[in-house]
């Protein structure tokens, strides 16, 4: 966590609206920082998952959508395919298909896997994203 000293408590004040002003900046970076190592980590397991012809065309769609903030005031994003393949199949419903499986495939997960092997690197790269930004605006 981040440690603040101060001893006027003017400048201390600037520094926490200063922090409450760019509160939107530094949780977007670290939500970025995050939905990046999950990202990097579901591209991994695709291709240990299909043939590398299949993930490259898959992965040509695979991104991270745009931060926002929803009706709670809790800001994130989601990570997804968009597109069609060469054959006109949706890539959600191909990437679907693969982590959930059908009648006429056994499921072969890559997403699943990837959110819980990196939930504690994305956790601690959220948590080390803010506290850097924080000292940078408070001077610590």
């Amino acid at each position: 966590m981040a440690r603040i000293s101060f001893k006027k408590g003017d400048d201390y004040a600037l520094k926490l609206s200063k922090l409450a002003a760019d509160s939107e900046e530094v949780a977007k970076k670290a939500i970025y920082e995050a939905a990046g190592i999950v990202a990097d980590k579901i591209v991994s397991n695709a291709y240990k998952v299909m043939s590398d012809h299949g993930a490259s065309e898959m992965m040509h769609s695979f991104g991270i959508a745009p931060i926002k903030q929803d009706d709670d005031a809790n800001w994130n994003t989601k990570i997804g395919f968009d597109g069609y393949d060469s054959k006109g199949v949706p890539n959600q419903l191909k990437a679907r298909v693969l982590e959930s499986g059908s009648s006429r495939q056994q499921k072969r997960p890559f997403v699943r896997p990837a959110v819980n092997a990196t939930k504690k690197q994305a956790l601690e790269a959220m948590r080390k994203v803010i506290d850097e930004e924080t000292k940078k605006i408070m001077g610590g």
